[in-house]
């Protein structure tokens, strides 16, 4: 792995990223079903969702915009995709599916955005750049679920947006160990920040 770094570090990836103000924060697609280890959670999830508690506590004393993502289906499978193709128990998720609903304890509040999503990324076909925008977030912080694919799928548009994206790595989760680890690597050296929620927030307290 060194001999990796040593790579990455000569070709010029992994240049830190300085965040700047205003900042927003985005939970992706930690709703029941992410959480449910019979569903599709597992993993280090849990800790991920224990984890972004105080950190939404944070962004809605300090007044960030906060969008949230879920991943909901029509109820007669009218949107069905390439995604459900490879996932077909995606399809379980609908709009009032009990898996499909935001957990309990990060319940959206009024003026907090939340984002239906047929795909990973909760950016594409969704009006959450646009509303980002609006809010003039310039760095955007992520937490969510799952690390290798809808967090790693927006993290990679937010970034293409021009937003920059800040992976907070206690508050991000995925069902695999591996995966987890393997993306938090690959989005630190070519498209995000990635540090730990404490780690950031006194980054930003220090601006």
């Amino acid at each position: 792995m060194s001999h990796d770094i040593e790579t990455y570090q000569r070709q010029s990836f992994g240049t830190a990223l300085e965040p700047k103000a205003p900042f927003g924060l985005l939970i992706v697609d930690l709703v029941n079903g992410f959480a449910d280890p019979d569903v599709f959670g597992g993993g280090n999830i849990p800790q991920a969702i224990e984890n972004t508690v105080p950190l939404l506590a944070h962004a809605r004393a300090k007044g960030w915009p906060v969008a949230h993502s879920r991943i909901v289906f029509a109820d007669d499978d009218a949107d069905h995709n390439i995604f459900t193709m490879k996932v077909p128990g995606l399809l379980t998720l609908k709009e009032a599916a009990h898996n499909s609903a935001i957990v309990p304890q990060l319940t959206p509040r009024d003026g907090e955005l939340v984002v239906r999503k047929t795909v990973p990324s909760a950016f594409f076909g969704t009006p959450l750049a646009a509303w980002l925008t609006q809010h003039g977030v310039r760095t955007l912080l992520i937490a969510g679920a799952v690390t290798s694919g809808c967090v790693r799928s927006s993290v990679v548009d937010a970034m293409q947006y021009g937003f920059r994206p800040f992976v907070l790595s206690d508050c991000v989760g995925d069902r695999a160990i591996g995966p987890h680890d393997a993306n938090l690597f690959d989005m630190a050296q070519k498209y995000a920040a990635v540090m730990k929620r404490d780690e950031a927030l006194a980054l930003l307290e220090d601006l």
